[in-house]
């Protein structure tokens, strides 16, 4: 069933009235009256909705049921990327708003071998593939992706969650299912992991000082956009959002 968020939609009387891109949405899906669809609210509501017309000034629809998105996690999960090369930053957003992130951010760390460029134009792109993301997945909230600075941003971030995790691959480390099998009640969860050269050792001291837990995921390396796709579906295993 399609799916849309309400950007550019009025729910009045019943009613829903679509303008702009997402009514030009309908049209190229050649959606026909009776047909029904989903208008998501963006805050986790969902209006099913069934096509009333369709024309080249607006779509419009009549609200069929309210209810509350059932894809929307318990737990709200914060993934925070040293910043990769290329387009490695899409696919981690593509697939951890698929998993069930909150919110994805990119920041800066010793060993990023990117560097932030042209930045506004990449927020908004990266927006862009959070949103669509969340359409293909039938997200009820279109994940917020941002821009957390530098590493002690990202720290700051962290360390405002209930449960901090720092994805390390050296070292005396936690297991990371043992640290999230006793946080199974948390509501807010933040998954730090690094760039391709991971993080420095003074870095993993101050996410330790922060407060944060060093975890490993193993004895296998796992690439920069790998691992917190693999993190991110870890949590969302104990915490009960994954089947």
């Amino acid at each position: 069933m399609a799916r849309f968020f309400m950007a550019g939609t009025n729910i009045l009387g019943g009613m829903a009235i679509m303008k702009g891109r997402d009514a030009d949405h309908v049209r190229v899906l050649r959606l026909r009256p009776g047909e029904d669809m989903i208008i998501c609210d963006g805050k986790g509501t969902d209006y099913k909705c069934r096509l009333v017309k369709a024309d080249k000034e607006q779509v419009e629809a009549e609200v069929i049921e309210v209810v509350k998105c059932p894809a929307e996690p318990t737990v709200k999960v914060s993934v925070l990327c040293g910043l990769p090369k290329g387009d490695k930053t899409d696919y981690i957003i593509q697939k951890c708003v698929e998993a069930g992130a909150e919110e994805i951010m990119f920041f800066q760390s010793g060993r990023c071998v990117a560097k932030p460029q042209n930045m506004e134009k990449k927020l908004e792109r990266w927006q862009r593939i959070s949103e669509e993301a969340a359409k293909q997945s039938g997200r009820g909230i279109i994940p917020q992706v941002s821009w957390a600075g530098d590493f002690a941003g990202a720290l700051d971030v962290a360390v405002k969650k209930e449960l901090g995790i720092f994805l390390y691959e050296a070292g005396e480390r936690e297991a990371l299912s043992q640290v999230l099998d006793s946080s199974k009640d948390v509501k807010s969860i933040a998954l730090l992991t690094g760039p391709e050269g991971g993080f420095e050792e003074f870095e993993t001291k101050l996410a330790k000082i922060a407060g944060l837990h060093i975890c490993s995921m193993g004895e296998r390396i796992l690439r920069c956009e790998t691992a917190p796709v693999v993190a991110l579906t870890a949590a969302m295993y104990a915490t009960g959002n994954l089947a």
